[in-house]
């Protein structure tokens, strides 16, 4: 388990995350509500990490920290003179008891990324009165992004159809939110209309056409077949054409 805690101007938050011995991480992160200390965000992130493990029903664990503090405190080697600090002592060591083994070691800061990371993100999350849950979903994904490729409409319009709309006339698609309306008026810079025809400006000024679905589709054919010579290799083909 690595835990850790943020204390900052936009607030505090607590991340810990549990690793099985095949490799399988499972990270928590939580919004402190209420103002705290660096140490106590720092135990607070070390009972929830304690809590998960039990509650999984795990019964040997091996407990990483950056803070040399509670570290040392939980293993008896430091005293804790701190009265905010003395209840979270206690309350760690009843945790303790529910295990068959556990050990508590320091580690360095650039070691403990990833919960610093979740402590990060619970302290930037934005909560909504009576929300208090939010999913995090975390992928892995082994080809660029362009590898999925939309291969045709859902709704038989081209992708850029509503910006193109938006340089003609400035209308906005119906019923389209606040920030989706935001949205297309920032990605409507970088585009030039010429009739039906939209044109996006490269970063040294050359005007790309866009192409929908079906003629990309057509192009990365022609292009595979080899029917449109190039003196560029094919993977620089292939960026330039994506």
């Amino acid at each position: 388990m690595y835990f850790d805690g943020a204390v900052n101007l936009s607030g505090n938050g607590i991340g810990a995350v549990l690793v099985s011995p095949d490799g399988k991480h499972f990270p928590i992160a939580v919004k402190l509500r209420f103002d705290c200390t660096n140490n106590v965000a720092e135990y607070e992130a070390c009972v929830m990490g304690l809590q998960a493990a039990i509650e999984m029903k795990i019964r040997k664990l091996e407990v990483y920290g950056d803070s040399a503090l509670i570290i040392y405190q939980v293993k008896g080697e430091w005293q804790t003179k701190d009265p905010k600090l003395i209840p979270y002592q206690k309350y760690l060591l009843e945790l303790i008891k529910e295990f068959e083994e556990i050990s508590f070691t320091h580690l360095s800061r650039d070691k403990n990324q990833f919960a610093d990371a979740l402590a990060t993100l619970a302290v930037m999350a934005q909560i909504e009165e009576g929300q208090t849950t939010q999913a995090l979903r975390i992928k892995a994904r082994d080809e660029p992004a362009y590898c999925f490729m939309v291969e045709e409409e859902p709704d038989g319009k081209p992708w850029y159809h509503d910006i193109l709309v938006y340089c003609r006339t400035r209308e906005f698609p119906s019923g389209a939110s606040k920030n989706e309306k935001k949205m297309i008026r920032r990605l409507a810079l970088g585009y030039f209309p010429s009739g039906e025809t939209l044109y996006k400006r490269s970063s040294s000024g050359e005007l790309l056409r866009c192409v929908d679905a079906k003629e990309a589709k057509r192009i990365l054919f022609e292009t595979h077949e080899g029917n449109c010579a190039t003196h560029a290799n094919g993977h620089v083909m292939a960026k330039q054409i994506m």
